[in-house]
């Protein structure tokens, strides 16, 4: 009893040492009821982006549109195995440059969130973790355990002291507002049990003892020890609770989408589902909301983890995987963004008066002892509207919706009511002139020499390549007797392998006989198929390919990949013959990767042949081009549709990952925005290639010479791919003649209108664009969506003349939803909305 109420005094002692550092010496505090800045209690509106998965080139046009959007924090993880590849050899260069992300984030005026880890997830390779960790004796991943423990210390003490440094946390004048330690460990905890919570509060100790003058949080972890906050991540925290009274309650990661996997639909989540879950967060007293992804970007190389994680990251974030806006998404969320800072003053001030309007419905109000009052009418009726009485007034509600009311009277935004506008993109065929002119090289099937190795049995895959490359040949010979029966029956034996994944190409003496691949849900396969042998020696060469290491789970770097067996031969004259045992010789990656192929100078050391060569879909070729740099600034990416599997290279730089031949499975259609997201809601691409483009930063590409490369696995055919440009190809706009809009409601509370506004259709297209053409236009009450809308009951003939007069040749325009601008009133005493779809070229 002696020695815990000794332990307890000391942690007391620490924790109020902690709040010092917090709250007296720093610049950023907290209480119950948010982050404080400066002495100033602030709602903060953050959004992850993270600087690996975008090219520095792009870093200050998303962190100014991430601003333009509403944003107050840039959020990002520090990826510790890009950092580090080798034991003590640090890289911070390119698009690892931390230290320039994090300064081009101040020079916005922005806060940033530095999530150090140094573990992060995040579909990334090997959860962040470098892979030689795992091979440090004694080592045991994220528990207590002391080798891991003091590397894991000394690269967060390394990212510490070079922001420090830098003078970049925010209680030196710099932006970061905000660290984090470990990620998402309570589940993890929960698994290990005591080794776990020892770990959790040494972590936090840890982190808490470097003295960054910020507060430190754990997401997904409910016992995080003081003052360290802990905060919630998902689809919706509106649930949530911080573990103390006097933590204030903080969404670290708002799910705005989910990741693409090869083999799955693509999923995305509906803007106004979005947009209620943040309402719905801050009416329940929510003062911290960060969307991850803001911006998703890319898995340049073979950073994606999973495995099966696709090389695109977009995550269907606000602003896409090239670096354009994404609408109505983003700008939907600008407009919440703006009306919860008006509500800003009274939602700081105290707990909100919880009033029942309804069995769905229900105000929050909030209110500061300065008179300042909002309101947040909510309706969680999936299927009607709602019509409620609040105050002195009457309100309609629109199912599985929020409406914000910044003065506690006018509405100036509903989450479920789209002011901003929508847009369809495309992506567009640079034109070549005839195309690529390609050039082909063939992989060697039987690889041994000089760089091979023989063992008996099978060896696993990550153990022995540690990762230098996706490939690893299992190589062994089989000798088949003249007087077998299958040689007279012609009926073939049969191979079996059993792999623990995740992509495997049979080949018996040099052809392939079939490839067997996993996905993200099963990573193990078995290849099990009758195979083409000869009497006397054949040589069986096993290609396994990783599709990116794990990166979550207990003991991860514990998990298996490659052919583990047994590989056995069924059908002779034996019966079965296990192969398991014999001697196999093995070599880690390609010939091609060793000659560096992919590269200015290696593709130069080789003899590539031309014409019908390149388009025979054989298996294992390299194939080569070079093209100039298209003009303009349009986002480029290359589409591999007609490709099977394997990577890109541009300029001797990998694009990553492509597999447009794992087509996605799944249920699409129909969205409804209203009721409860998951990542399997709402889907796209099915029966479709999971992802079929592949970006390539401008920043990439000299204005002549590039260098393409392609390796392909399984026989794609390299003619197809082509080289496009994404741009917007129509905007919509969809209003209600009499929708609340935070300009209607900023003239209204300033007095310079008594009565509700027209709202206007804002139609804008991309940079360098104009609008050619208007597509469609109905006032009245158009029926359908964006790209497909059409005449309702009620059209106003003149519906096109005011798009076509003030809209047409412009980048951008606007026009009031009111009858008079389309003729007149079609159906008087009916609530009608304006539908229009502009073409941008």
């Amino acid at each position: 009893m002696k020695k815990l109420a000794m332990c307890n005094n000391v942690l007391v002692v620490f924790w109020l040492l902690g709040l010092w550092v917090c709250s007296v010496s720093a610049s950023v505090s907290y209480d119950s009821k948010a982050i404080t800045i400066n002495g100033q209690r602030r709602i903060l509106i953050s959004g992850s982006i993270h600087y690996p998965r975008s090219s520095p080139e792009m870093w200050p046009d998303l962190i100014q549109k991430a601003k333009e959007g509403g944003l107050d924090v840039i959020q990002t993880y520090v990826f510790w195995n890009g950092h580090e590849p080798s034991p003590g050899k640090y890289y911070f260069e390119g698009n690892y440059d931390l230290i320039k992300f994090v300064k081009l984030v101040k020079q916005a005026g922005l806060y940033l969130h530095l999530r150090i880890g140094p573990y992060v997830c995040a579909e990334w390779n090997f959860g962040g973790l470098p892979v030689w960790l795992k091979y440090i004796p004694g080592i045991n991943f994220r528990t207590d355990n002391g080798p891991f423990k003091a590397q894991m210390q000394k690269f967060t003490t390394k990212i510490v002291n070079m922001m420090k440094a830098e003078g970049l946390f925010e209680s030196q004048g710099g932006p970061i507002i905000l660290s984090q330690i470990e990620n998402e460990y309570g589940p993890m905890e929960y698994e290990l049990g005591a080794p776990g919570q020892a770990y959790t509060k040494w972590a936090a100790n840890m982190a808490v003892g470097l003295g960054t003058g910020v507060p430190w949080v754990m997401c997904k972890q409910d016992d995080a020890p003081d003052p360290v906050i802990n905060t919630c991540n998902g689809f919706y925290c509106d649930y949530f609770s911080p573990n103390k009274p006097y933590k204030p309650k903080m969404w670290t990661e708002a799910w705005t989408g989910w990741y693409t996997e090869f083999g799955g639909a693509v999923p995305y989540r509906p803007a106004e589902d979005l947009a209620f879950s943040v309402a719905r967060f801050i009416q329940k007293g929510g003062s911290f909301i960060n969307y991850y992804m803001y911006h998703g970007g890319t898995n340049f190389g073979r950073t994606a983890g999973g495995p099966f994680i696709a090389t695109s990251y977009d995550y269907d974030a606000p602003i896409d995987e090239y670096g354009l806006l994404r609408q109505p998404k983003w700008g939907h969320l600008k407009d919440l963004h703006r009306a919860i800072k008006l509500c800003e003053p009274a939602l700081v001030s105290g707990d909100p008066a919880v009033i029942p309007l309804g069995n769905y419905q229900e105000a929050h109000v909030f209110k500061s002892t300065s008179g300042a009052c909002a309101a947040f009418l909510a309706n969680y009726n999936q299927g009607s509207f709602s019509r409620v009485a609040f105050g002195n007034m009457h309100y309609n509600l629109p199912p599985w919706s929020i409406s914000i009311l910044p003065d506690c009277k006018n509405t100036a935004y509903n989450t479920a009511r789209l002011g901003a506008q929508s847009a369809r993109m495309k992506m567009s065929p640079v034109p070549m002139h005839g195309g690529f002119t390609w050039q082909a090289y063939s992989e060697e099937t039987d690889s041994e020499g000089d760089n091979t190795f023989t063992m008996v049995g099978l060896l696993e895959q990550i153990n022995t390549t540690r990762d230098a490359s996706d490939y690893l040949w299992y190589m062994t010979d089989v000798n088949i007797d003249p007087s077998e029966g299958f040689l007279k029956s012609g009926q073939y034996p049969v191979l079996t392998v059993l792999s623990a994944g995740h992509a495997l190409h049979v080949f018996i003496n040099g052809q392939l006989s079939g490839t067997a691949y996993g996905s993200l849900e099963f990573p193990k396969l078995t290849f099990s198929q009758g195979v083409k042998m000869r009497a006397g020696v054949n040589k069986i060469s096993l290609l396994s390919v990783a599709v990116g290491l794990p990166n979550v789970g207990p003991h991860f770097e514990t998990w298996n990949a490659g052919i583990l067996g047994p590989v056995t031969l069924n059908g002779l004259n034996e019966g079965r013959r296990d192969l398991s045992w014999q001697k196999w010789s093995y070599k880690i990656g390609l010939k091609g990767e060793a000659l560096g192929l992919h590269s200015l100078s290696g593709s130069s050391s080789v003899e590539w042949a031309q014409g019908s060569f390149v388009s025979q879909r054989q298996p294992l070729m390299w194939y080569k081009t070079t093209f100039n740099a298209p003009a303009g600034n349009s986002p480029l990416a290359v589409d591999m549709d007609s490709m099977g599997k394997g990577q890109v290279w541009i300029n001797g730089r990998s694009v990553g990952r492509y597999w447009p031949a794992y087509k996605a499975s799944g249920t699409c259609g129909f969205c409804n925005y209203a009721g409860t997201f998951s990542e399997n809601k709402c889907l796209s691409n099915c029966g479709e290639a999971s992802q079929r483009w592949y970006h390539v930063p401008r920043s990439w590409l000299n204005p002549t010479g590039n260098l393409l490369v392609v390796f392909e696995e399984c026989g794609g055919d390299p003619n197809g791919i082509s080289l496009v440009r994404r741009k917007v190809d129509s905007v919509c706009a969809d209003i209600y003649e009499w929708q609340p809009t935070l300009m209607n409601y900023m003239m209204q509370a300033s007095g310079k209108v008594n009565k509700p506004l027209r709202p206007k259709a804002h139609l804008a297209c991309g940079p360098w664009q104009k609008i050619s053409s208007i597509k469609f236009a109905s006032f009245g009450t158009p029926e359908g969506a964006c790209g497909n809308y059409r005449e309702g009951s009620c059209h106003a003939f003149h519906s096109y003349d005011a798009f076509n007069r003030l809209c047409v040749g412009q980048n951008w325009c606007s026009v009031t939803v009111a009858p008079e601008m389309f003729g007149g009133d079609p159906c008087p005493n009916v609530m009608k909305k304006l539908a229009v779809e502009a073409i941008c070229s």
